[in-house]
């Protein structure tokens, strides 16, 4: 296997060991790449799984194959018995998104059961600005989540909105796009789900509002919401406490409009 992929100039990134296939043999699973001159960042990732009974290889191209750290993770995803192969790849980008994959052996044929593309088209959600100091984030199944703003401090808050707690335009946030999965047995019975994370952003990226997590899981044909939640961030015990009843009284010297 080595000298092949030396042949074609790739080099093994990462290798797991697990029965994938289902036929009680130990396969072994690669992850082959280019690797750019002094960079972290490879090229061409590739799928590789070697059948430990036949000794032959199967190569899967990926649809997004170049990116930072690309890992492999063997785990049991669909209630087969039989392990899958999750792929991770950071994509680099400002938003700390990801590529992910998810492959698993049915009925002898190595086959694509999850692309964070996909699921990125799919859990789609409104993020706006709402008086008052607070921020809400509308999901594609329509559930609706509000984020009190309070905790983002004074000056923040100065900028967006009025003293009497209106906002001085509209603003809209966003979610985006998949930043974290991990495959975790919530039922400890074996078989894992998929815990996803998206970053809600307010104004940019930095400005971080939270994550949108969703618990998925595979109920025969694909992975399905199992389960959604909104994770804020906490509040430092020495913020500066605004009172909302009496803002407009009490409302500090900075956030005091100027008109």
């Amino acid at each position: 296997m080595k000298r092949q992929l030396q042949a074609e100039n790739n080099k093994v990134v990462q290798v797991k060991r697990g029965d994938v296939t289902g036929d009680g043999t130990i396969d072994t699973v690669y992850l082959t790449a280019d690797q750019t001159p002094d960079s972290p960042f490879w090229q061409n990732i590739t799928l590789v799984v070697r059948d430990g009974r036949s000794n032959q290889y199967e190569k899967i191209e990926l649809k997004e194959n170049a990116g930072y750290n690309p890992t492999i993770f063997l785990g049991e995803f669909t209630g087969d018995k039989v392990e899958d192969i999750l792929i991770i790849i950071n994509t680099g980008g400002s938003g700390g998104t990801i590529y992910a994959y998810v492959f698993s052996f049915i009925n002898g044929e190595i086959r694509q059961i999850f692309d964070s593309e996909s699921f990125n088209e799919k859990y789609t959600y409104n993020v706006a600005y709402q008086d008052h100091y607070k921020a809400t984030v509308t999901s594609f199944n329509k559930k609706k989540y509000t984020i009190d703003l309070m905790y983002k401090g004074a000056d923040y808050l100065a900028e967006i909105y009025n003293a009497d707690g209106t906002l001085k335009e509209p603003i809209e946030g966003w979610v985006s796009p998949l930043s974290g999965l991990y495959p975790v047995d919530f039922d400890r019975d074996g078989t894992y789900e998929l815990n996803t994370f998206q970053n809600i952003a307010g104004r940019y990226n930095a400005d971080g509002l939270g994550y949108m997590e969703n618990v998925l899981k595979w109920n025969g044909r694909e992975f399905a919401p199992d389960r959604q939640h909104v994770a804020i961030f906490g509040e430092e015990l020495n913020t500066v406490k605004l009172d909302l009843p009496n803002m407009k009284m009490r409302l500090p010297e900075r956030l005091k409009d100027p008109m």
